[in-house]
């Protein structure tokens, strides 16, 4: 699942698409295959995640990248936090003040 990162900035960017043109919530739904409502729940917060496939269709038909619209959700996420541990997070600080001088 792929959740948007703010409904303002999906309404923003269907008023002005890649194309200078805005786009109507039907017509957004039908080049995703969802619903008139799946696109107005987006826009309203009713709905926050939409599948890989759903973003993905209304990224491209607005005309910017997926992440620019969406992040991913999920147990990956998760994961890829509790895998950093403390000493790869103070090895990184170290080099990181080595490159700096420090």
């Amino acid at each position: 699942m792929y959740r948007l990162v703010r409904r303002d900035l999906l309404r923003m960017l269907m008023q002005r698409t890649r194309t200078g043109a805005p786009v109507a919530i039907r017509e957004l739904a039908s080049v995703a295959g969802v619903s008139r409502s799946t696109i107005g729940h987006l826009l309203t917060g009713q709905r926050r995640s939409v599948p890989l496939d759903t973003a993905h269709a209304i990224a491209q038909h607005i005309g910017v990248e997926l992440l620019v619209l969406f992040v991913p959700v999920g147990r990956s996420q998760t994961e890829t936090r509790t895998s950093e541990t403390p000493a790869h997070a103070s090895a990184s600080t170290s080099h990181a003040a080595q490159c700096i001088g420090g």
